[in-house]
């Protein structure tokens, strides 16, 4: 496997050298976000985590749903007719724990018992819980906690897919900087070459040494070393950027041509709106933070997971009421327990309560628990978002410096070709200008990508709060 991803390397760079004039697209960083955003895997199965916390939304609704019932039966024994039987009932749940419940029921035969009604009976009542249950229930409890989910998740996934972004967009920045150093190495390779020739020239004329022609082809291919270096790291960065690329129906997307970008490091509007980006993101409440959104769902979920647990401790009594009518008799309906009724109360209490104890105490440390991750959060948060503003600061003041400290390079550079031209210094001297030059050219470019990612880290963090 090594040995075919050199293969692939080397084949890949021979055809991007012979194609890269002709043969090239150009690549933006809101073309490529956008293409991320749309089809990248991981935003995909984002958005599909939020469909399914909508989903559960449905299902512990389906917990208040009426239930249609019946029931058809006959039992004969050597001609006997022991009974036949036709039944329906309907149950419909509520809100606050009063199930009611209605039916219609036909039975005939002659071996029934003497608690059945011959013929048809409609029956119609409510089971009503006397404490526990009657403010909170499971039911209840999980559309609750459904709901809350929803939220939760929604938070949870935007983060998750803006820190999808935001490693594109700083994956971005590193490929054009390499673009950018592959670029400065040729311009300067393209200089040698022109001073080789120079020196030959005046080697010939008589005007300079054997050896000022072997200082200049050293630097020459001391830079065409560097050249290739960097072309070689460009063209990986441009594969670590092809993870990113997808496109539609979850298809790779496949490099048929050399993609190199059309954005670079000096033309972003972050050099002139880092101060109101800084200035916005410390206007915000943290509470309002999608992580701070995400705790707070939870500990409502655990809350109500509490409440639940409390009625553990309340004494089950539930009281349920039937009355009944009789097929083709006129009906009766008051007094309530007079005539053709049937109720019932039904009480438990755990002597020891340890289940419902335990479990209590459990919930509430749970909420403790919760209680110390939001605050970890916060701190987290106020961490990352003074280290960012500082980064930005600090890099933006490095830039300046950065820039002034090439341009004296340059300076000196140009200073001492003219001071070789006139016979008073050395190819050797010139050459070591020009390294100082490129090292601080490559320096600059360095920091501005610094600046830039930095920039990113507290604009997605932006993207975070909710107005």
């Amino acid at each position: 496997m090594k040995k075919l991803n050199k293969l692939f390397i080397l084949v890949f760079l021979l055809f991007v050298q012979f194609n890269f004039a002709q043969d090239s697209l150009k690549l933006s960083a809101n073309e490529f976000i956008s293409i991320v955003k749309n089809y990248h895997p991981l935003a995909l199965k984002y958005q599909l985590q939020n469909k399914i916390a909508t989903a559960e939304i449905t299902q512990a609704r389906g917990s208040f749903d009426p239930v249609l019932g019946g029931k058809l039966g006959e039992k004969n024994i050597d001609g006997t007719n022991y009974y036949k039987q036709k039944n329906l009932e309907l149950g419909i749940p509520t809100w606050y724990g009063i199930d009611i419940h209605g039916g219609y029921n036909y039975i005939e035969g002659d071996k029934l018992s003497n608690t059945e009604t011959v013929g048809g009976l409609y029956q119609f009542g409510v089971t009503i819980p006397l404490a526990k249950n009657l403010l909170y229930d499971k039911r209840r409890a999980m559309l609750d906690q459904a709901k809350f989910a929803q939220k939760m998740t929604e938070a949870e996934q935007a983060v998750l897919t803006n820190e999808l972004l935001l490693d594109a967009e700083n994956k971005y920045l590193e490929w054009v900087q390499n673009y950018e150093i592959y670029k400065l190495k040729t311009e300067i390779i393209d200089i040698n070459r022109e001073r080789l020739k120079l020196t030959i020239k005046t080697f010939e004329y008589g005007e300079k040494p054997a050896i000022d022609t072997i200082e200049a082809l050293s630097q020459l291919q001391s830079f065409e070393l560097q050249q290739r270096d960097a072309f070689l790291t460009f063209v990986k960065t441009t594969q670590e950027l092809q993870l990113f690329l997808w496109k539609e129906n979850q298809q790779v997307y496949e490099l048929s041509q050399m993609i190199y970008p059309s954005d670079d490091l000096t033309n972003n509007l972050a050099y002139t709106d880092y101060e109101f980006l800084i200035n916005d993101v410390e206007s915000r409440q943290i509470s309002s933070h999608l992580s701070i959104l995400y705790y707070n769902q939870k500990q409502n979920i655990l809350e109500s997971e509490r409440r639940l647990k409390w009625q553990s401790f309340l004494p089950k009594v539930d009281f349920t009421y039937n009355f009944f009518n009789k097929e083709n008799y006129k009906a009766d309906y008051l007094p309530l327990f007079d005539n053709n009724f049937q109720y019932g109360l039904k009480l438990e209490i755990p002597i020891f309560q340890r289940e419902a104890r335990a479990n209590y105490q459990i919930a509430k440390i749970k909420l403790n628990q919760n209680e110390l991750d939001t605050n970890y959060k916060i701190r987290e948060l106020d961490t990352k978002i003074e280290t960012y503003k500082n980064e930005i600061l600090n890099y933006r003041t490095q830039i300046e410096l950065a820039e002034n400290n090439l341009k004296n390079y340059e300076r000196l550079l140009s200073a001492e070709e003219t001071r070789y031209s006139n016979g008073e210094s050395s190819l050797f001297l010139i050459n070591s200008r020009e390294n100082k030059v490129i090292e601080a050219q490559e320096k600059f470019i360095s920091i501005r990508t610094k600046f830039l990612k930095s920039f990113n880290k507290l604009k997605w963090m932006k993207e975070n709060f909710t107005l």
